[in-house]
């Protein structure tokens, strides 16, 4: 089995955010996502990859950016459209927030989007499909050549937990504390063929494990392979999966060029003749895990012999690293980002200290609403405030 990939010249970016339709007044999801859709028909009608779309519940849009050379270029096609959608919504007393689960909703009360595709999903899933409530961020970076992509996702697969640590935004589902940093991380993982990659040697043994798996009938097409790392041969990317949803533009930008950074560090060391690391399916499981029930607070396994270190620690020295990268790329200031996140609290820090302060769901749910238009942020949460480093 051949399967092409349209490599790409350079590290071009594309972003995809997920969002959810909420009821200004009750904080409820509103199931409009047909309807705003209808209003929109220049950004959800266009011909390949329409920069407005349907998700699985009507109470979710996904907009997406066009080829992207820059992080700043990203944010302002992701901002053009989302006033577009606000146009159609504010009237109907309807905003847009972005967290990998609602705090409040509960998935028995959503309506499945129309589509061939979802049916046949919820179909073959049945509860697993069901329940995907769930928000987040994908993120594609341009591959300059085919036999770097498998080399490019076994490295990347190091820095799951880095991702989903930064932008774990999902401590409640259906109205209760999970005690997780990331359910989303839980439920979408519960899918057969989510999960961390495959460490595969290259290439050809991506496309025979393919072949496999469309023989033995466990997916219908390449679409359905939900890796939270993966190669999408028809757009020449690696698409990183691993982000929750994020509630602002600016930490989607500081998601983004984390992304690009690494993608294009790791082309360059490639061209030089460097072997990229090559972490162990276990230790990438089990970071996995950490990232998801501890968020920032997480140490994370740095080799084969169960060495840790404090992610916080490991995440600053990633951004030294990556710094001079992130300087040509023109993204260093959404990069430095981090450091922000580190000292404010990720999302779901922010969350957990609103009710901390007193406060219910419904003012998570205000609080979501308003880092989604800008405002600041209500909570400050220094760094080892959570539930202990693990």
């Amino acid at each position: 089995m051949g399967i092409a990939f349209k490599t790409s010249e350079r590290a071009t970016l594309g972003v995809e955010w997920e969002l959810q339709l909420v009821d200004r007044s009750s904080r409820h999801l509103r199931q409009e996502a047909q309807q705003l859709l209808a209003a929109l028909p220049d950004l959800s009608s266009a011909a390949t990859v329409p920069p407005l779309r349907h998700e699985l519940m009507q109470s979710q849009v996904e907009v997406v950016t066009g080829i992207c050379e820059t992080v700043e270029e990203a944010k302002l096609d992701l901002s053009r459209n989302v006033a577009r959608m606000r146009e159609v919504l504010e009237p109907r007393g309807t905003t847009l927030t972005c967290s990998g689960t609602h705090p409040i909703d509960d998935w028995r009360d959503q309506e499945l989007s129309p589509g061939k595709r979802y049916g046949e999903l919820v179909d073959q899933m049945q509860w697993l499909a069901r329940r995907i409530l769930t928000c987040g961020v994908h993120v594609h970076v341009g591959v300059r050549g085919r036999e770097k992509a498998i080399p490019i996702v076994n490295a990347l697969a190091k820095y799951l937990p880095h991702f989903l640590a930064l932008s774990a935004s999902s401590p409640f589902w259906s109205g209760h504390d999970t005690g997780l940093a990331s359910a989303r991380s839980i439920v979408f993982g519960a899918l057969p063929t989510s999960g961390p990659p495959p460490n595969l040697p290259g290439w050809a043994a991506f496309e025979e494990y393919l072949e496999t798996l469309l023989r033995a009938g466990t997916i219908a097409s390449i679409k359905e392979v939900w890796w939270d790392i993966r190669p999408h041969p028809d757009f020449g990317t690696i698409e990183i999966r691993m982000f929750d949803g994020i509630p602002t533009l600016r930490e989607v930008g500081m998601a983004a060029a984390l992304s690009q950074s690494l993608v294009e560090m790791f082309d360059h060391q490639l061209d030089r003749g460097y072997s990229l690391p090559s972490p162990p399916s276990w230790v990438v499981k089990d970071n996995k895990w950490r990232a998801t029930r501890y968020g920032l607070d997480a140490r994370v396994i740095t080799d084969a012999h169960g060495t840790t270190v404090p992610i916080r620690d490991d995440l600053y020295e990633l951004v030294h690293e990556l710094t001079p990268v992130a300087t040509r790329l023109g993204c260093a200031q959404d990069l430095d980002l981090v450091f922000e996140v580190l000292d404010k609290g990720a999302s779901y820090e922010r969350q957990r200290a609103v009710v901390a302060a007193g406060g219910s769901l419904e003012d998570v749910v205000d609080l979501l609403s308003a880092e989604f238009e800008g405002g600041p942020t209500r909570a400050t949460v220094g760094a080892g405030d959570g539930a202990g480093a693990r």
